[in-house]
């Protein structure tokens, strides 16, 4: 299944900007939190790699371009609105910009074996 390229303007109907969820295809583990616009997901769609919308640089950022942690995308998934992404990736290296591989590893509630 591929989106057709001329399509995208259906994701950003509510918003010009939209969550994306990055999740580690191998071990299902939520990665990071980032959001796209309609060229940054088009991007993506042709590269097969992570391109997300930075909203405090105001500019298109390919993940891992200058880190090397690049994120290979394996499949993309919409949610029931059309509104979020869920993005099955490869990760190369860490996702977080502090080093860990996760961007959510501060746990603030809860079982601290349920990750």
């Amino acid at each position: 299944m591929q989106v057709n390229l001329n399509d995208l303007e259906k994701y950003f109907i509510k918003s010009d900007l939209i969550p994306a969820i990055a999740v580690d295809v191998n071990t299902k583990q939520v990665l990071m939190l980032a959001y796209m616009n309609q060229e940054s997901l088009k991007k993506t769609l042709e590269t097969g790699y992570t391109w997300y919308w930075s909203r405090s640089r105001q500019e298109l950022w390919n993940k891992g371009a200058t880190s090397g942690h690049l994120q290979k995308v394996i499949s993309i998934f919409a949610d029931c609105d059309d509104d979020t992404l869920l993005i099955y990736v490869e990760q190369i290296g860490n996702a977080c910009h502090t080093g860990a591989y996760s961007c959510f590893f501060k746990q603030i509630y809860g079982n601290p074996e349920v990750k």
